[in-house]
C-alpha cells in the first residue's frame, strides 16, 4: 500500500535534469496586476500554470498572495481543499481564508478582514488536472484521479513553483486543507519528507501539517454521522438504532452506497430523509441560500457592497459568476487554453478513484509525527459530514498508540473573551475544536479560524486563558 511513497532513483534523476530551481526574480507574467473590482492593497498576487508532466501536457493552476506586511520573513503554507476534486481557490482561496470575498453581485471583490495572509504567505492549488482551471492534454488523465498522483503532481507542482518564486525555497514551509486534504495533505507530507531523504535533492523545509474536520478513516468518520445525525436530533430514535443495527461501515466506499446491504442503503435513505434537504449537513444550524428572485430583488435593493454581516449563505453563486467572467479570467492569467467547459466548484471533468477515500490515513500522521513535524486537527462542531466526535477518538487513539503523553489536558481556549472551543495537546500533535464552527471552518468562524491558524504558524498553543 505504502509503495507509492519510495521514490524511484529514476523520478529522482528525472526531476534533478529538469533544472528546477534556477534563480529568478518572482514572475512578472504570473503577477496579477488588478482584479476586477477589487479593492486597493499592499501585497502582491500571482495566479498562472506549472506544468507537472510535459509529455502529457498537463498543468496546474495556482493562486499566490504574499503576506500582508512583512512577507520577506514569513513562511510560506500550502492551502489545499478537499471533496475530492473540489478548487482550493474557489474554496480556501475565495470563500474562506484567502485576502478576498466574490460581493454579492459577483462582479467584484472585497476585502477579507481575517485573511490568514496576516500570518503566512499563501498558495492555493486546483488539484488534481480537471479541477477548476487545472488542465491535461491528454484526457486520459481525468479518468481515474487517485491520491497518490495527486500527492506527486502536487510535489511537482511545488518544485516548479520553486523554480517561478527561488527566493522561498528556504522558508519553512506548512501545508493546510481540510476536509477529504486529510488525505492529500499527510499524504503530500509523507512523500516529501521521503524526496529530502534522497541524496542530491532539494530539501523542503517543512515544519507541520494543518488539517480541518479531515476524513481520516472513512469507516469511523461515516459512523460518526449518524451519530451525530441522532445526537442533534435530525433523525428519529428509531432511525437511528437502525442505521447502527443494519450497517458495516466497515464497507462503505465514499460515494458507493450501494456498497453497503440493501437494508443498510435503506436506512441510510430514512436518515437523509428525515434530515431533509433544507439542512445543510456541513453546517446543521447554517441557513440555507435561497436564490429567488424576490430575495435577488431585496438584496440588490439594499445595494449591498460588502460581504453580509454573519455568513454569507449566497457566496458560492457569487463566486461561480465572478470566476466565469472573462475578465476576470484574463486578470489571473486562467483558462488560456479556452477550456471546453464553465469553472466549476467541485464539478469538472476529473472522475476521482473513490476506493482511495476508504483509505486510514491515521498510520500516516503517525509517521509524520515520528519525523518530528507538528500536527494540528481541529474540527468545526457543527459538521454532521465529518463530525468532531469520529476525528477526536481518532486523535486520542493515534496519541495513545505512539506514547504521547498528554502535555495539556483538555479544556477550553479563547477567542475574543469567548470560548473558541476546546483543545488538548499531546506533545507535537493538537487537536482543537471550534466552536460554532461549519465543515469549512474558516468561512463561518473566520475570527476564531485566524486565532488558530496563528498560534500554529508560531508553534503556540491555543490560550486558555481571558486575558
Amino acid at each position: 500500500m505504502w509503495t507509492f511513497f519510495r521514490l524511484t532513483a529514476a523520478l529522482a534523476a528525472c526531476l534533478l535534469a529538469n533544472e528546477l530551481f534556477q534563480a529568478m526574480a518572482a514572475p512578472q507574467a504570473d503577477l496579477v496586476v488588478d482584479l476586477p473590482g477589487q479593492p486597493i492593497v499592499s501585497f502582491r498576487q500571482y495566479a498562472g500554470y506549472v506544468t507537472v508532466d510535459e509529455r502529457a501536457g498537463r498543468a496546474l493552476f495556482y493562486y499566490f498572495t504574499e503576506a500582508e506586511s512583512d512577507s520577506s520573513s514569513k513562511p510560506l503554507t500550502l492551502w489545499l481543499n478537499g471533496g475530492p476534486g473540489c478548487s482550493s481557490i474557489g474554496g480556501g482561496a475565495f470563500t474562506e481564508l484567502g485576502p478576498f470575498f466574490p460581493n454579492v453581485s459577483g462582479n467584484g471583490v472585497s476585502k477579507n478582514v481575517y485573511s490568514w495572509n496576516q500570518a503566512s504567505n499563501l498558495i492555493f492549488l486546483e488539484s488534481p488536472a480537471g479541477v477548476g482551471w487545472s488542465y491535461s492534454n491528454s484526457s486520459s488523465d481525468y479518468g481515474n484521479a487517485t491520491d497518490e498522483k495527486t500527492a506527486r503532481d502536487t510535489l511537482m507542482f511545488l518544485l516548479g513553483w520553486f523554480k517561478k518564486f527561488p527566493e522561498y525555497k528556504t522558508r519553512d514551509l506548512y501545508i493546510a486543507g481540510e476536509s477529504y486534504a486529510g488525505h492529500y495533505v499527510p499524504q503530500l507530507a509523507h512523500l516529501l519528507l521521503e524526496y529530502n531523504r534522497l541524496p542530491g535533492n532539494f530539501i523542503f523545509n517543512l515544519k507541520g501539517i494543518l488539517i480541518g474536520n479531515p476524513l481520516l478513516n472513512l469507516a469511523v468518520d461515516t459512523e460518526a454521522m449518524y451519530e451525530y445525525f441522532w445526537s442533534h436530533g435530525l433523525i428519529s430514535d428509531d432511525t437511528y438504532e437502525a442505521v447502527m443495527h443494519s450497517c458495516d461501515f466497515d464497507d462503505y466506499v465514499l460515494g458507493v452506497e450501494h456498497n453497503v446491504s440493501n437494508k443498510c442503503d435503506d436506512k441510510m435513505t430514512e436518515s437523509n430523509n428525515e434530515v431533509g434537504q433544507f439542512i445543510n449537513n456541513y453546517d446543521v444550524i447554517l441557513d440555507v441560500c435561497l436564490p429567488s428572485l424576490v430575495l435577488q430583488e431585496v438584496r440588490l435593493k439594499q445595494q449591498i457592497t460588502q460581504r453580509s454581516y454573519g455568513v454569507d449563505v449566497c457566496i458560492d453563486g457569487e463566486r461561480d459568476l465572478y470566476f466565469n467572467l472573462p475578465e476576470v479570467q484574463k486578470s489571473l492569467h486562467a483558462n488560456t487554453t479556452g477550456l471546453p467547459y464553465y469553472w466549476t466548484m467541485c464539478d469538472g471533468p476529473v472522475q476521482y478513484n473513490n476506493i482511495d477515500g476508504s483509505m486510514n490515513i491515521i498510520p500516516i500522521i503517525g509517521k509524520i509525527l515520528k519525523a518530528g513535524i507538528r500536527v494540528w486537527v481541529f474540527s468545526g462542531d457543527q459538521d454532521s459530514v465529518v463530525p468532531l466526535t469520529g476525528t477526536r477518538s481518532q486523535i486520542n487513539k493515534l496519541a495513545k498508540s505512539l506514547d504521547l503523553g498528554t502535555t495539556l489536558s483538555y479544556r477550553a481556549w479563547y477567542a475574543q473573551a469567548q470560548v473558541g472551543g476546546w483543545t488538548q495537546i499531546y506533545g507535537n500533535l493538537t487537536y482543537a475544536t471550534v466552536r460554532g464552527a461549519a465543515h469549512m471552518v474558516p468561512y463561518t468562524q473566520p475570527a476564531r479560524a485566524l486565532i488558530l491558524f496563528k498560534k500554529f504558524i508560531a508553534g503556540k498553543s491555543l490560550p486558555t486563558k481571558i486575558y
